[in-house]
């Protein structure tokens, strides 16, 4: 099935006039009378490489920047609570399921011990079982890796006292695991309703870390054994008290991947020679991770310690995964536990390291009996409460020397790293409390919190940030927040600041030309050039069948259609529109898709008077537009019938409601 995706809506759509010149401007159409556009002016401003999109004045100090980040963090919290209790207890359990924060009529699977004296508990569903006897898929759902759940009765009120509280540890298909404190005594042996609640865990953390900061920036924060944090370099040039740094002569190096354009090489130089902090930035498709896998293996061979982060836990499993692969002897750890773990990952987990430990080969034989005592208790009648009292009793026992025993172990592993690779949530966890790094880099910076990013650069002497400002920002959900500065990010602020202290990369390796050239010239001052290896690759290549790149021209000919020439002749009679493979068409969405014969390198389809209305799902949020769910799954089924693998074709959408009405009829 081609995957579908759910992309967060822009912070401000384009209007009709700005299509327009999209159109004119960067796809070279004639749009005389389509999405009434107006005359074309006589000339407009190209796009600035270090414009930004917010315009608040800085916090001129780091007491000022750590005032307003506590309001703004403490606005955030309020309104992620506000939107959970909408999303769940202000609306029936099947509303609150359709939105993905609610999962309803769930059994417990399985119970077993986890890490650090856990107790992690498989639910299911409890509608039976699918195709071939194996367990019934999960409906949709919006729950990710170290989300707060709370399980509660499916039938209980909606508001009710929940059984149980953790975090999600790992999500599949056919099941969720939660790991939690401590299993209840009572309350899983009856139809499960699981739910999302706000993550305080994360909002703790962020406002410990603007302490943090401000141990720093007065010289007085240390590890619990009294060394000195030594993020005190990177936080005088962020607030303006100096200058960036550069070492006095270009540090010697010899790249492992020998691949590298020439501007990947000159950002590597760049990081390699910074005293303090440096940008690495990255547009689309050119190929960001790949210089900063570069500069943390140059690191570790002149002898840095590296603490590697991003934002997402995507996007650090993704850095993990490339590094192993770069250099299999690397002493690295993963923190954390991401949901779906690749091989490569799961090996490099702190979990698996620990297990090959030998504090942790002591704790086996107590893990195997917390176990057995779990599956005892679940046994247990009502009237079996003194042998419930005593088991319990040996469990917390059991539970504190495993603890013990891993919490040495995860000692020893995380001192002996390398390079340790975490969420920025994560690097304020406990588990770094006492550690310090030569380099903190921070991947998709442009995604991350700046106080989030803090947590990783309060921790080292230097900082690399690599990133783009001009995608996705944040998700905030307070536009209030946002508004008063809370989307606006370090590495965006920087990038504005310090032109001097960044790279840019100029070389992309993931579209053809023609998609390439609007973002290019709008964002990024037409430096951005498409490798040889993409540049004219189209459908068609796959396929097999010849291509011409000739520069198209629409006209209007009648109320939803249009004629499209590519420089060579061609007709259109009706509402069919046949070219030969142009760079571009645009067709109505009025029927056109159906008939299409053709696959441009990039296809517009116009849904204006077609009366594709959008529809808001009954006690939801979310909304779905039927009539254009159904054009684009009639232009991927022509893509499958004409040789195009499912796997390779990918379908986003702002909306949930829409994703499971194109996954439905896909």
């Amino acid at each position: 099935m081609p995957k579908v995706t759910v992309a967060p809506p822009a912070a401000g759509l384009f209007s009709d006039s700005d299509l327009c010149e999209v159109l004119r401007k960067h796809l070279g159409l004639d749009t005389t009378g389509h999405l009434s556009c107006p005359p074309a002016p006589s000339g407009r401003s190209g796009g600035n490489v270090g414009a930004g999109v917010h315009n608040q004045d800085e916090p001129a100090t780091v007491e000022a920047f750590v005032e307003l980040t506590r309001r703004l963090i403490d606005m955030e919290r309020a309104a992620e609570i506000e939107q959970a209790n909408v999303e769940t207890s202000l609306c029936s359990p099947e509303a609150a399921q359709s939105r993905g924060r609610a999962l309803l009529n769930l059994r417990l699977d399985d119970v077993e011990g986890g890490l650090l004296g856990r107790t992690l508990l498989t639910l299911v569903s409890n509608k039976g079982y699918g195709a071939g006897g194996a367990l019934a898929d999960l409906p949709p759902h919006k729950f990710g890796p170290h989300d707060v759940v709370a399980l509660r009765p499916s039938r209980g009120p909606v508001d009710g006292p929940p059984v149980v509280s953790g975090v999600i540890y790992r999500i599949r298909e056919t099941s969720i695991v939660i790991a939690v404190d401590e299993a209840p005594e009572d309350g899983l042996d009856q139809p499960l309703r699981l739910d999302k609640l706000a993550n305080e865990v994360t909002y703790q953390r962020l406002f410990g870390t603007l302490e943090v900061l401000l141990r720093v920036r007065s010289g007085t924060a240390a590890t619990p054994d009294g060394r000195l944090l030594p993020g005190s370099s990177i936080v005088d040039v962020v607030f303006g008290r100096r200058e960036p740094r550069l070492a006095d002569a270009v540090p010697v190096w010899d790249p492992f991947n020998h691949g590298l354009d020439a501007s990947q090489r000159a950002a590597v130089a760049l990081a390699l020679g910074s005293q303090d902090i440096a940008l690495v930035h990255g547009p689309p498709g050119t190929g960001k991770t790949t210089a900063v896998v570069e500069i943390i293996l140059q690191e570790v061979a002149r002898g840095s310690r590296v603490l590697a982060t991003a934002a997402s836990n995507i996007a650090v499993d993704n850095l993990v995964e490339r590094l192993v692969k770069a250099a299999a002897k690397l002493k690295l750890v993963r923190l954390g536990h991401p949901a779906r773990l690749l091989p490569q990952v799961l090996d490099s987990s702190l979990e698996a390291h620990v297990l090959r430990s030998d504090s942790s080969a002591l704790a086996r034989d107590c893990r195997a009996e917390i176990k057995d005592i779990n599956c005892r208790l679940l046994k247990l009648g009502p009237r079996d409460r003194a042998e419930r009292r005593a088991l319990r009793g040996d469990l917390r026992r059991l539970a504190k020397e495993e603890r013990q025993r891993q919490e040495a172990a995860v000692v020893e592993v995380i001192k002996g790293a390398q390079v340790v690779c975490c969420t920025l949530t994560g690097a304020a966890h406990r588990q770094l409390e006492s550690e310090l790094f030569d380099v903190a880099v921070v991947d998709e910076a442009a995604q991350a919190l700046e106080a989030a990013t803090w947590s990783a650069l309060l921790r080292a002497r230097r900082a690399v940030l690599a990133g783009d400002h001009l995608q996705l920002p944040p998700t905030i959900v307070s536009d209030e927040a946002a508004k008063m500065g809370m989307a606006r990010t370090l590495f965006e602020r920087l990038q504005l600041k310090l032109p001097s202290a960044s790279a840019m990369l100029t070389v992309q390796y993931r579209m053809n030309k023609v998609i390439m050239q609007w973002s290019s010239d709008e964002l990024y001052e037409g430096r951005l050039t498409a490798h040889d290896s993409v540049a004219q690759h189209t459908l068609e290549d796959i396929l097999g069948t010849p291509s011409t790149q000739a520069t198209p021209t629409v006209r209007k000919v009648g109320t939803n259609t249009f004629r499209v020439t590519s420089g060579k002749k061609t007709s259109s009679k009706g509402k069919h529109v046949k070219v030969a493979a142009p760079s571009v068409a645009t067709l109505s969405g009025c029927g056109q898709v159906e008939d299409v014969g053709l696959f441009p390198v990039l296809l517009l389809v116009d849904t204006a008077g077609c009366g594709f209305e959008e529809q808001q799902e009954a006690e939801g949020s979310s909304y779905a537009n039927f009539g254009e769910a159904k054009a684009v799954m009639v232009y991927v089924r022509r893509l499958v019938n004409r040789g195009i693998a499912a796997h390779n074709i990918g379908v986003i959408t702002p909306y949930n409601a829409q994703v499971w009405r194109r996954e439905g009829g896909l």
